[in-house]
């Protein structure tokens, strides 16, 4: 909100002086109907192995993320750039492996991901595409240079707290948007919903029929299932819903089986289908990997997208535009360090007071060390870790991410930011402009991640 000299940036004066008109208590007031509001619309989230219960609201902070639209323009270009380089990485692993024989990427980063690329090598997706929906999150380093983060081409979650969070801006603070054009955020989930039917495999698309598989209502993003399901007018669907029948997926409802041609599954790949993966799986669907074979239904996002995001292949990623596209990355990676490569191993473990550390298999924040922030325990358990299993985990710089203005319990201070931009892939890509802006309300705390006490933002983009 403010530039080093302290004065307000121009894109955030006009909310800054209607800020500037109300007390503390005032604001206090419209916090709490503000968390109220998540928590009457059952907006929740699920933190496992919590002493203190499972379910919680989202934690919101009402000041805005505003962006000026060639920012965000910027941003806009690439996230398409990423999208299409590693969607093009997907593809040429699951059919020629052209990057792995020119030893641009090193085979053995796909190691644990053979079971993936063994059942489905070779097995054709529609469009050619594998990533239906991408979340990439960014961040700002301390020189206002935009940076990914992370590659979420999985399951990524927290749409629909994108929605929320504007729903409960424009419900408790209607003031603050009275001078600004914004981008809208109504329309775009027709282009999740036109795109989740182009990977129809039936030929009449206006005929096609897509579900939501989600493991239930005890999965930590069951709000976001129920949310798109509904605001996509598909059904939601759990394994029991669905059986396979003469090569092809049906959905059992009260007026008989129905043929299912598009899968929006939310369920993670080794529980998809017990004949293939994880025998002991109650949330797949016997011989759905076989029918997927056979091009007879789309699953979205494609299975194995985890050889894409994974945080050791993350650090070839420029390299995977350069390959594919002949491109320099529009936004750059954050440096990172290989802790299989025995030189930047060696400097990592000393060096380790300065360095986050993560799993490269791990997300939400967890099995992650932040050096400066971390004891002497900690640094040295890591250190076992890391020569135990040094292929587990990367090393990177900590970086000063960029802070904004957050109120919470009755008090202004700065925290950390990142965006989670969400990217949607069909015959057309398309970005949803804005984004989850998440803020890590702890004070001090780097960890933005709602699992670890981190919130939500509402994102503005500047028309003009």
């Amino acid at each position: 909100m403010f530039g080093e000299s302290g004065t307000v940036k121009k894109h955030y004066k006009d909310f800054h002086d209607i800020l500037s008109d109300f007390d503390l208590e005032q604001l206090q007031e419209k916090s709490e109907q503000a968390q109220a509001s998540f928590l009457r619309q059952g907006i929740t989230f699920t933190v496992y192995k919590d002493s203190e219960g499972t379910e919680r609201t989202m934690p919101f902070d009402f000041i805005p993320i505003i962006m000026p639209n060639g920012e965000w323009e910027m941003i806009e270009k690439g996230m398409k750039q990423r999208v299409k380089a590693l969607n093009l990485f997907l593809e040429d692993l699951f059919s020629e492996q052209r990057i792995i024989n020119d030893n641009v990427v090193p085979s053995s980063l796909l190691a644990d991901n053979l079971t993936f690329l063994n059942a489905l090598h070779k097995t054709e997706v529609p469009l050619k595409q594998r990533i239906f929906l991408a979340g990439i999150d960014l961040i700002r380093d301390q020189h206002g240079t935009y940076r990914v983060l992370e590659d979420n081409l999985r399951n990524p979650s927290g749409l629909s707290y994108v929605y929320q969070n504007r729903f409960v801006m424009r419900q408790v603070y209607p003031e603050f948007f009275e001078n600004y054009h914004l981008y809208t955020l109504e329309d775009q989930l027709n282009h999740l919903r036109d795109a989740l039917l182009d990977y129809s495999p039936r030929k009449k698309e206006d005929k096609a029929v897509a579900v939501l598989l989600t493991p239930g209502v005890y999965n930590s993003a069951y709000y976001d299932h129920v949310f798109l399901a509904q605001q996509m007018g598909i059904d939601l669907v759990e394994a029991p819903d669905l059986l396979v029948e003469d090569q092809h997926v049906y959905m059992r409802t009260i007026y008989g089986l129905k043929k299912v041609d598009v899968i929006y599954r939310r369920i993670d790949d080794e529980y998809l289908d017990p004949t293939v993966f994880l025998k002991e799986s109650m949330l797949g669907v016997p011989g759905l990997i076989d029918v997927y074979k056979k091009g007879n239904v789309a699953i979205l996002n494609g299975i194995g997208n985890g050889l894409a995001d994974n945080k050791a292949i993350y650090a070839y990623v420029p390299k995977i535009i350069s390959y594919y596209l002949g491109e320099k990355p529009i936004i750059p990676n954050v440096d990172t360090y290989l802790l299989d490569d025995d030189s930047q191993r060696d400097w990592v473990l000393e060096h380790l007071s300065e360095l986050v550390i993560k799993n490269v298999g791990a997300s939400g924040g967890y099995d992650m060390l932040i050096g400066p922030h971390a004891s002497e325990d900690e640094k040295e358990q890591f250190k076992a870790k890391i020569r135990s299993t040094p292929s587990q985990y990367i090393a990177q710089p900590t970086i000063q991410l960029s802070r904004a203005p957050v109120f919470q319990k009755n008090e202004f201070y700065p925290a950390h930011i990142d965006l989670r931009v969400f990217v949607i892939n069909g015959k057309k890509t398309h970005v949803i402009p804005g984004g989850l802006s998440r803020v890590a309300l702890k004070k001090g705390s780097l960890v933005v991640n709602s699992s670890q006490g981190g919130g939500g933002k509402d994102t503005w983009i500047l028309k003009s």
